[in-house]
């Protein structure tokens, strides 16, 4: 009878050796927190520029060679519309260039009343692309945006 007595008594002490050291274990891993590693944050590279300044002063240029001056001014209206008008009207997008582009090209007329602007079309779409980034880069307060 002793003998199980002591089985039993060390049958016990072992037992809660064991759950003592399991709980101990438990409550250490809830102690310990984990590492978390910080997250980077994740900026986009800016935008390309919408001209270049090769282009502007190629753009610029082809301007004063052409016979826009006639028409057109800078900052003032004339027969047409001042070219700071036209950047602040016109986003700095392809969709502004394609349009602008095809207007210096076949000409156009009511968007800025009835006087029609002649057609141009021996100026080749490159050079007319370049004209309108000269004069949509105009407007400082301009950012470029996606087209939609």
């Amino acid at each position: 009878m002793q003998i199980k007595r002591i089985i039993t008594v060390a049958l016990c002490i072992i037992f809660i050796a064991l759950t003592g050291n399991a709980l101990a274990q438990v409550k250490k891993k809830a102690v310990v927190k984990k590492k978390v590693a910080p997250v980077a944050a994740v900026v986009a590279p800016p935008p390309p520029p919408f001209a270049t300044a090769p282009e502007i002063e190629e753009g610029k240029a082809l301007l004063a060679k052409a016979d826009c001056l006639a028409c057109h001014k800078l900052d003032t209206k004339l027969v047409g519309p001042a070219y700071t008008a036209v950047a602040e009207k016109y986003p700095q997008n392809q969709a502004s260039l394609d349009t602008l582009t095809k207007k210096i090209i076949k000409g156009g007329k009511g968007v800025w009343g009835q006087v029609p602007m002649a057609p141009h079309p021996l100026i080749a779409p490159d050079d007319a692309g370049k004209m309108i980034k000269y004069i949509l880069t105009l407007n400082a307060k301009s950012v470029p945006t996606a087209s939609k």
